[in-house]
């Protein structure tokens, strides 16, 4: 297992430094100086050019990129200039915001989806199976920000039922703050039940059909045992690799969400970031979602081996 593990993180560095490097030059060949941009209409060659050499931004990029690279590995990721926040408190900030709109989405993407999964599997082929396939593959034809506008206008709007923007910390008042996320996290939800609904059908139609689940109902087993013990848990291996790839998906959705419903997450830093090219602030924070990512990966590969000893013992 240790072996394993082993192995596992040792993908994670290349990863993690492709990701760095692709991000580094993105940022840095954008059009522009971000001289001029932060000097705006103090600039002048002079300053222009001090501010330059202060910022190393004379120096070849491949300079550039390793003398950044080495700060990071110091765990310095920089400070922005606008704001004179550091990258890690302007990630602590907003954090937890976006950790609990995808926390709380991939809920209620779970609890739309498995619960429909399993009910089209056990009446596969029915009229409900065929209904809540067509209408599976409808929601995944429509995007983020049309739910959002969509739920705005339905529970904001018409019935008032809930708040169409703003967000209040959760320490500060609990309800308040479920209030303000309902939206957002069904918004992310609705964009996300979909794919798990019809993997994990798929997975338990053929699980049911097993050998070992005609032998469980010939013992006289319940038929809500062998559905729950018996099929889910086989079936469910697909079903993690989804929800851990929905981590990427939901990072993704919650940039077009947190600016749709006003949240100050993640999403809406990186979306500032990009508008007002806080390069340092863009490329720190690309970094962190992405090593978030990789980091939901391999604990995605450590649930398979808890799952199933074949994957830890390489026999898989």
């Amino acid at each position: 297992m240790l072996g394993f593990v082993a192995r596992r993180l040792l993908y994670l560095v290349p990863v993690l430094i492709a990701v760095s490097l692709l991000t580094f030059l993105i940022a840095s060949l954008l059009p522009g100086d971000l001289a001029y941009v932060i000097l705006g209409d103090q600039a002048t060659p002079e300053k222009v050019e001090a501010l330059r050499h202060d910022m190393g931004l004379d120096q070849p990029i491949w300079w550039r990129y390793v003398s950044w690279l080495g700060h990071v590995l110091e765990g310095d990721f920089g400070r922005s200039f606008r704001t004179g926040q550091t990258v890690w408190q302007a990630v602590a900030e907003r954090l937890p915001v976006s950790f609990e709109l995808m926390l709380l989405a991939q809920i209620a993407a779970l609890a739309i989806g498995v619960p429909i999964a399993i009910a089209c599997a056990v009446r596969s082929g029915s009229a409900f199976d065929r209904f809540m396939t067509g209408s599976a593959f409808g929601m995944l034809s429509v995007p983020t920000f049309l739910s959002a506008i969509l739920l705005i206008y339905l529970f904001a709007v018409e019935l008032r039922w809930l708040p169409a923007t703003g967000y209040v910390p959760f320490e500060e008042n609990p309800a308040g703050n479920l209030r303000f996320l309902v939206l957002p996290a069904l918004t992310l939800a609705l964009a996300e039940w979909p794919g798990i609904m019809r993997v994990l059908r798929s997975d338990m139609i053929a699980t049911l059909q097993e050998d070992y689940i005609t032998l469980a109902k010939a013992k006289g087993l319940k038929a809500s045992r062998i559905l729950f013990v018996h099929a889910l848990k086989p079936s469910s291996l697909t079903l993690i690799t989804i929800t851990g790839i929905n981590i990427g998906r939901l990072i993704g959705g919650a940039v077009i969400v947190e600016t749709i419903f006003a949240l100050p997450g993640i999403g809406r830093l990186l979306i500032g970031a990009i508008y007002t090219r806080d390069l340092i602030i863009l490329q720190g924070v690309v970094l962190f979602v992405a090593g978030g990512f990789v980091l939901m990966n391999f604990i995605v590969d450590m649930l398979y081996a808890v799952l199933d000893p074949r994957i830890r013992h390489g026999h898989a």
